[in-house]
C-alpha cells in the first residue's frame, strides 16, 4: 500500500470498475429491495442537498445489497419544465430571438438539443459521490414510457370524472406567463406600505376604513367584510358602500375571516386576487372581478363572474385613466385619486411577506383563469388510509401528522403549466370549445365518434411537473405494462426526501399509486413502504444555504478541493451590489484563508452520515470534514499496520491451531457488539449511530488500543505459533469485517484496502460490495475479556494522566505501585503485566500492603490507588517555576475576559454569539487556572 491515502488516485478508478461490471444492477436473487432516487432537474447541478441524500440512500442500498438482497436504486432525471425553457430561452434570447420566432416545434426541437448535450451533467456528478444506481436503467420523466403513463393517467383521471378544467385562481407569473406552484413561489419580508382607504356608505350617513396593501386590486373588490361578533358593524351588515373610483356598489358582509382586533376590523374583499378572499366570496356568492391581463396590467375592460353561475361572464369596462396601466404604476395613480377625492385616511410603513416566483423574480398575482384540475379529495382517502393502517411509516413519525393535516384540508390541484416544455396535455377543442380527451387524436376521433372532416386542435398547455414525477414509482418500471420489474420492485422500501415537499411530490405519490396499481387482491399499492425525511442542510451557524448569501458549498469543492481565489469567483460571480460582493469576500477569506482542502468523497459521506439524526436540519461544518479525513487517514495506517505484521505471515488461512491472547478476544467481544449496535441503527435509519459506532471502534478499540496490544504478542521471541497465529488472524479478520461494516458509508477506502486484506482473511471475491454484511454471533461476546481490558485501559491511562500532569515524559520508565487492590486486580496483574508494562511504559509493579506509601501522584481505578512515586522522575524547583509561570499567563487571560464581560457596552453591543463565545472563553480558562493549581500543589507537596 501507499504509504498516505490519496482518494483521488482511487476513486474515479474503482467507480469505473464497478459500473463497468454491471454490480449496481440487481442480482435477481433474494427478496426484494428498492429505492427510487428523488429524480433531480436535468437542468440542475449538485448541492448539499443531494450530496446528502444520495449518501443516506447509497448507504441503504449498499447495506441491503449486501445482506443479500435484489437491489433496485432506480436513477433518472426529471424534465423541470419552467427551469429547462428558461435555459433555453436565456440562449435564443442571447441571439436576439424568442421561442415565438421559432415556434413550438423547432422550440422543443432546441430544447431536446440542449438535454442531450448539457443535460447530463447532474448524472456525472451523482457518479462522483458513489451512488450506486443501476445507470443501465436510469429514466427521464418525458422518455416514451413515462410519457406514455402519464397519458393513460390523464385520460383515466379525465374518464373518472377526476380531472376537469375550470376557473379559479392560480399564482400566477407575469413575467413567464405560467400559473406556478406553492412550491415555486418563495414569500420573504419585504418592507412595504399600508394604506387605509374609507369606503362611503351607500346613504352617505358615513364610511368605512379599510386597509391594504394592494391598492391596484381595489378595483376588483365586490365587498367588505367584518367578524359576525363585531358590535361596531353590526347594524351595517346588509347594507352597501360605494366602492370610490369605480362607483360600484358593494355589499358589507359578515364573515369569521376577520380579525376584529386587527386595525379597523373592516377588510376589502377581492376574490379574483387573493386566495383568501376568494373563499369569503365563496361563502357569500359575491362576483369575481379579474382587473389585470397575463401581464398583469389593467385590462381595459374586467372580467366578472359569479359563484353560483361560475360559466357565465359578462364584461365591465375599467376606469378609462387605468386601462392598459402596469400594476404599479396603477397602484400610485389610484393612491393619489383617492387621496384626491378624500378617501385617503393614511398610510402606514409595513412590513409583509411579499409572493415572487423562484425564477422569474417577479412579484406572483393571484389570477383567475381558466385550468385543468384533479379532484384531489376522493384520491386523498385512501392515500390518508394507508398511513393510517400502518402501510406506509413515516421517519420520525411526527411527520404523518404534517401529512394528514395537509391531507384533511386538501384542495384541487392545478395541473396546468402555460410553456411549450413538458407533457402536453392529452385534450382536444372544437371550434366550439367541446372538451375532448384521449391518448393521441386519432383516440379521440373514434372515442367521441368525430366526423372526419371536424377540425380540432390540442391544448397548447402542458402538464405541472410534479404530475409526471407522482407517477415515478411506478412509471419507471413500466407501467401501464405489467413488467416483471414492477412486479418484483413495486412497492419500492424506502423514500429519502426533505421534509419541504411532503405534500408536492410524496403525498401525490401516494394519491396516484393508490388510485392506478392494486396487488392481486385488488388491494391499493403504496408507492413506499416508508418516507425518510431529512433536514436542509445548513452552514455551520445553522443559516440557510444560498448564493445571495454567498455561504453555499458545493459537494465536489470538498471532495476535489479548491483555491480561493476560484471559490471567491464562484461565490460573488453574479452580486449585483459590490458591498455584498465584498461582504461574501471577506467571509469567505475569514473561513476559508487558503480555499478548500481536497477531502475526498468518503470523509464528505462519512460527515453527511455523522449529521443524518431523522428530521432535523444539518449545520454542516467543515471541521468535521477535516476531522473524517483524518479517520481515513486512521483506517488507512492502519491497515498498514495490518499488512506489514501479516502478509507472507501464517494467519490460520489454512487452517491449524491458534490461541487468542485476552486481547484477541476482547477486540473480537467488542465487534459482535458493535455489529449488534449498527444493525440496530441501520434498521431504524439512524445514520449518525452507525457513523458514531464505527468511528468508536474503529479508532478508539482496534486502532488506540488493540493494535497497541498486539504488538508485546507480535514482538515477543518466546510466543508460541498458536499465539502468534491468534493475534494475527484476529488483526486481519477484524479489519476485513471493519470494512464490510464501513463499507455501505465508506465505498472507496474499503473497497482498495478489502482487495489487499481480504486473501489474509480467508474472503475472496470480485469486490466487497458483494460480500456479506457482518451480523453478530453472541456466542463471542466474551464479558469476562471485556472486564479484564477496562481494567488494564483503566491502570493505563491513570499512568498516562499522571505523566502528563507531572510534565513526564511517555518514553521515560517509571515504577508503578498499586495499593488496595482485591484478589481480582491481583490475578488481572498477573495474567496482564506484559501488556501492562509494554503500554504503560512501566519498569516495575509492586504491590503495598500495610506499608506506607511514599510520595506519589495518585489515580483510581476503582477501589484500587495506582501511584507513581516522583523522587527522581522530575526536577521539583524547574517544575514549579514552570506551573507557575503557566499559572501566571492564565491569570491575566482571566483578568482580561473578566474585564471585557463586565463591560456593559459590550455586553449590549456585540452580537449575542460574540458575547458567548467568550463566555466560552472565560469558562475554559478558568477550568485551566484551577487545573495547573491543583498540579502546583501536587509537586509543592512532593
Amino acid at each position: 500500500m501507499e504509504k498516505t491515502y490519496q482518494p483521488s488516485e482511487i476513486e474515479q478508478n474503482w467507480y469505473n470498475t464497478w459500473e463497468k461490471a454491471g454490480h449496481f444492477k440487481p442480482s435477481g436473487k433474494g427478496d426484494s429491495y428498492s429505492i427510487m432516487i428523488p429524480p433531480p432537474n436535468v437542468t440542475g447541478s449538485l448541492h448539499m442537498g443531494h450530496g446528502f441524500n444520495n449518501t443516506v440512500m447509497d448507504t441503504l442500498i449498499r447495506y441491503h445489497r449486501m445482506q443479500g438482497r435484489n437491489t433496485l436504486w432506480q436513477p433518472g432525471t426529471d424534465h423541470a419544465g419552467i427551469a429547462t425553457q428558461m435555459v433555453v430561452e436565456r440562449q435564443l434570447a442571447a441571439e436576439g430571438v424568442t421561442r415565438h420566432d421559432l415556434g413550438r416545434d423547432k422550440f422543443l426541437d432546441k430544447v431536446w438539443e440542449w438535454k442531450d448535450q448539457s443535460g447530463g451533467t447532474i448524472t456525472q456528478q451523482i457518479r462522483r459521490l458513489g451512488s450506486s444506481v443501476d445507470w443501465s436503467r436510469e429514466r427521464f420523466t418525458m422518455d416514451p414510457g413515462l410519457s406514455a403513463a402519464v397519458q393513460e393517467v390523464f385520460v383515466r383521471l379525465y374518464d373518472d370524472g377526476l380531472i376537469y378544467r375550470g376557473k379559479r385562481l392560480v399564482n400566477w407569473d407575469p413575467k413567464l406567463h405560467t400559473a406556478i406552484s406553492d412550491l415555486e413561489v418563495l414569500s420573504e419580508e419585504e418592507n412595504g406600505s399600508m394604506w387605509h382607504f374609507r369606503y362611503p356608505l351607500e346613504d352617505g350617513s358615513g364610511h368605512l376604513v379599510v386597509a391594504t396593501t394592494r391598492p391596484e386590486t381595489m378595483l376588483g373588490d365586490t365587498a367588505v367584510a367584518v367578524h359576525p361578533k363585531d358590535e361596531r358593524y353590526a347594524d351595517l351588515v346588509g347594507k352597501n358602500i360605494r366602492l370610490p373610483i369605480t362607483n360600484r356598489l358593494i355589499p358589507i358582509v359578515a364573515d369569521d375571516y376577520v380579525d376584529r382586533e386587527f386595525g379597523t376590523g373592516c377588510v376589502k374583499i377581492t376574490p379574483a386576487h387573493d386566495f383568501n378572499d376568494y373563499e369569503v366570496g365563496k361563502r357569500h356568492n359575491l362576483a369575481l372581478i379579474n382587473v389585470l391581463d397575463r401581464d398583469a396590467n389593467i385590462l381595459p375592460e374586467f372580467t366578472v363572474i359569479t359563484f353560483d353561475n361560475y360559466e357565465t361572464q359578462h364584461g365591465e369596462k375599467a376606469p378609462e385613466a387605468y386601462a392598459g396601466l402596469e400594476r404599479f404604476e396603477a397602484r400610485k395613480k389610484i393612491v393619489e385619486e383617492l387621496d384626491a377625492l378624500g378617501c385617503l385616511e393614511k398610510i402606514e410603513p409595513h412590513t409583509l411577506k411579499v409572493p415572487r416566483g423562484d425564477r422569474s423574480g417577479v412579484v406572483i398575482e393571484p389570477w383567475l383563469t381558466d385550468q385543468w384540475y384533479v379532484k384531489t379529495e376522493p384520491l386523498a382517502k385512501e392515500a390518508i388510509k394507508v398511513v393510517e393502517d400502518g402501510d406506509i411509516q413515516f421517519v420520525p413519525k411526527q411527520y404523518e401528522n404534517m401529512y394528514f393535516s395537509w391531507m384533511r384540508d386538501i384542495q384541487d390541484w392545478c395541473i396546468s403549466r402555460q410553456l411549450w416544455w413538458g407533457h402536453r396535455i392529452p385534450a382536444w377543442y372544437d371550434d366550439s370549445g367541446n372538451i375532448f380527451v384521449g391518448r393521441n387524436e386519432e383516440e379521440v376521433r373514434s372515442k367521441y365518434n368525430l366526423d372526419p372532416s371536424a377540425e380540432i386542435h390540442q391544448d397548447e398547455d402542458v402538464l405541472d411537473t410534479w404530475f409526471s414525477s407522482a407517477l415515478w414509482t411506478f412509471s419507471t418500471l413500466g407501467w401501464p405494462e405489467e413488467t416483471e420489474e414492477l412486479k418484483t420492485f413495486h412497492s419500492t422500501d424506502v423514500l429519502v426526501t426533505g421534509f419541504d415537499i411532503i405534500f408536492f411530490w410524496v403525498a401525490r405519490m401516494i394519491m396516484m399509486t393508490t388510485h392506478f396499481i392494486k396487488d392481486e387482491n385488488g388491494k391499493p399499492q403504496v408507492p413506499f413502504k416508508t418516507v425518510y425525511v431529512h433536514g436542509l442542510v445548513r452552514d455551520s451557524q445553522g443559516a440557510k444555504m444560498s448564493k445571495s448569501k454567498g455561504n453555499v458549498l458545493d459537494p465536489l469543492d470538498i471532495i476535489d478541493g479548491i483555491d480561493l481565489d476560484t471559490l471567491l469567483d464562484k461565490r460573488t460571480t453574479g452580486m449585483m451590489q459590490p458591498k455584498m460582493a465584498k461582504k461574501i469576500t471577506k467571509q469567505t477569506k475569514d473561513e476559508f484563508p487558503e480555499g478548500i482542502s481536497a477531502y475526498g468523497t468518503d470523509a464528505l459521506r462519512f460527515t453527511f452520515c455523522s449529521l443524518a439524526s431523522t428530521g432535523r436540519d444539518i449545520k454542516f461544518d467543515m471541521g468535521r470534514v477535516e476531522g473524517y479525513r483524518n479517520f481515513c487517514n486512521k483506517i488507512w495506517n492502519a491497515a498498514r499496520y495490518v499488512l506489514m505484521n501479516t502478509e507472507e505471515q501464517d494467519c490460520g488461512q489454512n487452517g491449524g491451531d491458534v490461541n487468542l491472547s485476552l486481547a484477541d478476544r476482547w477486540i473480537v467481544s467488542r465487534l459482535q457488539q458493535t455489529e449488534q449496535q449498527i444493525a440496530k441503527a441501520m434498521d431504524s435509519y439512524r445514520l449518525d449511530h452507525v457513523a458514531q459506532a464505527i468511528y468508536e471502534f474503529v479508532w478508539n478499540e482496534y486502532c488506540d488500543w488493540y493494535l497497541e496490544l498486539s504488538k508485546p504478542v507480535l514482538w515477543d521471541d518466546n510466543a508460541t505459533p498458536e499465539t502468534l497465529r491468534g493475534t494475527r488472524q484476529t488483526l486481519v479478520r477484524v479489519l476485513e469485517t471493519i470494512l464490510r461494516l464501513a463499507h455501505p458509508v465508506m465505498p472507496y477506502i474499503t473497497e482498495e484496502i478489502w482487495q489487499r486484506v481480504a486473501p489474509l482473511a480467508g474472503k475472496s471475491g470480485e469486490t466487497i460490495m458483494t460480500q456479506a454484511y457482518p451480523v453478530a454471533d453472541e456466542s463471542r461476546i466474551d464479558e469476562n475479556a471485556d472486564g479484564d481490558i477496562e481494567w488494564l485501559k483503566g491502570v493505563i491511562i491513570g499512568v498516562r494522566n499522571i505523566r502528563g500532569e507531572m510534565n513526564i515524559s511517555p518514553a521515560k520508565p517509571i515504577k508503578l505501585l498499586l495499593k488496595n487492590g482485591t484478589a481480582e486486580d491481583q490475578r488481572r496483574l498477573d495474567e496482564n503485566e506484559t501488556f501492562l508494562k509494554s503500554l504503560a511504559k512501566i519498569e516495575s509493579v509492586t504491590w503495598l500492603g500495610n506499608e506506607e506509601a511514599p510520595l506519589a501522584a495518585t489515580q483510581l481505578v476503582g477501589e484500587m490507588e495506582v501511584l507513581v512515586p516522583m523522587a527522581g522522575l522530575i526536577d521539583k524547583d524547574a517544575e514549579i517555576a514552570r506551573l507557575s509561570k503557566e499559572v501566571e499567563k492564565v491569570s491575566k487571560e482571566l483578568q482580561r475576559l473578566q474585564g471585557k464581560l463586565s463591560n456593559e457596552k459590550f455586553i449590549s453591543k456585540a452580537p449575542e454569539d460574540v458575547v458567548e463565545k467568550e463566555k466560552a472563553k472565560l469558562s475554559d480558562a478558568q477550568g485551566t487556572f484551577d487545573k495547573l493549581n491543583e498540579q502546583l500543589e501536587k509537586i509543592k507537596a512532593i
